[in-house]
């Protein structure tokens, strides 16, 4: 089986039926937006699809592949298991379990700003992994909070194709691009709809909900001299550290576009004696 659900349907340019705002926020580390759009796509998905997870196989939620860093959609995956394990407990079944898809590569490029065969030619360069002996005759769910072009689904069928892995799939989005006259840059659209500038993420930032990304560590790193001061001076020292910390476990202190502000946190972190 290889399924496909979305809650959302993008049919137009100017009218969703979901917030744009909240999707924006959602993107840059609000985590209140991940566990709500989280309910909403479990709940949607059950009134239509509750004979999918009517089944003796085992379940396997996956969210969209990361090296380090979770990206936004780990997120909505993490909150989404939660309300799938709840529902399996009131069934009596065995629990989901939370799986990956590991990634070695990263890149600078804004994905949200690519057609479908710039997104498809940029990741054919990267390389993945999962495990496919763990993954095989179970039933595995990948979430991921939108699909534009398809190239992660596509990207993610290759890799079961190439690994052979055997078993019942399911790709869930909380939104779907239908309508494919509209251009896929729609997709930076949602994402910058309320988050414009640095000010807006160094708001975000203090919110007690938020909590690190792929997107808003880029974001970060990649932001001039006078933007990333600005930002510094208004978030914690903490966040700062931790900051630092996923840099490095990303590798980003291998990209040169990032290095100026990794040199900035490096520095910061010794006059603080570590």
């Amino acid at each position: 089986m290889n399924k496909r659900y979305s809650l959302h349907h993008i049919h137009s340019a100017d009218e969703f039926t979901f917030s744009p705002s909240e999707y924006s926020y959602f993107k840059y580390g609000d985590r209140s937006y991940a566990e709500k759009f989280a309910k909403e796509l479990f709940d949607g998905f059950i009134a239509e699809n509750q004979e999918v997870l009517d089944t003796e196989k085992e379940i396997v939620v996956l969210p969209s592949p990361y090296m380090a860093i979770p990206t936004a959609s780990n997120f909505l995956c993490f909150y989404f298991k939660k309300h799938l394990d709840f529902y399996l407990f009131r069934k009596g079944k065995k629990s989901s379990i939370l799986s990956k898809i590991n990634r070695n590569h990263t890149y600078t490029t804004d994905y949200g700003n690519l057609s479908f065969e710039d997104r498809k030619n940029l990741i054919a360069n990267d390389t993945y992994y999962l495990d496919k002996d763990f993954l095989h005759g179970k039933l595995c769910i990948f979430i991921d909070d939108i699909k534009i072009t398809g190239s992660h689904e596509y990207t993610v069928n290759k890799i079961l194709k190439q690994y052979n892995v055997e078993g019942e799939f399911l790709f869930m989005y909380y939104a779907e691009l239908m309508n494919f006259k509209i251009d896929p840059k729609i997709e930076n659209f949602f994402n910058y709809y309320a988050v414009k500038n640095v000010e807006h993420v160094a708001e975000v930032m203090l919110k007690p909900s938020f909590q690190f990304n792929t997107r808003i560590v880029k974001y970060i790193l990649g932001l001039e001299s006078s933007n990333f001061e600005y930002l510094s001076s208004k978030i914690k020292n903490v966040q700062m550290d931790e900051l630092l910390e996923l840099a490095i476990s990303n590798n980003y202190h291998l990209i040169k576009e990032y290095e100026n502000n990794i040199n900035t946190l490096t520095q910061t972190e010794l006059y603080y004696g570590y």
